[in-house]
């Protein structure tokens, strides 16, 4: 399998589900941004989308690898807000899954950069 096709795959179901599950994304936006939650989940959204294009196109690869890792490290403060916020009033079980899944996004990172090479 080409090495772009994992990552164009993560983004893909990330930003529909940005579509089809907003609530779930909303609440993870850190509170510092301005304006509704609404529009960072959209956003983003559409941005996860754009990147899953972006590996789809051989000319746009390497690009779409750096674009990508660039956005992993942007939105990683949303996962950073959903560990905090599930440690001040989550489950145990929700408290171990967004600690754990803090140190994923290096991994995300390489599998993201690997997608361009």
């Amino acid at each position: 399998m080409p090495r772009w096709v994992a990552p164009a795959a993560l983004f893909g179901v990330a930003g529909v589900a940005h579509f089809l599950r907003p609530r779930g994304f909303d609440v993870i936006v850190p509170r510092a941004l301005p304006g509704p939650a609404r529009t960072w989940t959209l956003a983003s959204g559409v941005a996860e989308l754009g990147l899953a294009a972006g590996y789809a196109v051989p000319a746009t690869r390497r690009a779409t690898s750096r674009a990508a890792a660039a956005f992993l490290v942007a939105v990683w403060p949303a996962n950073a807000q959903m560990a905090v916020d599930a440690w001040r009033s989550g489950s145990t079980r929700a408290r171990v899954v967004t600690t754990v899944r803090l140190p994923l996004q290096v991994p995300l990172v390489r599998l993201a950069l690997r997608g361009g090479a």
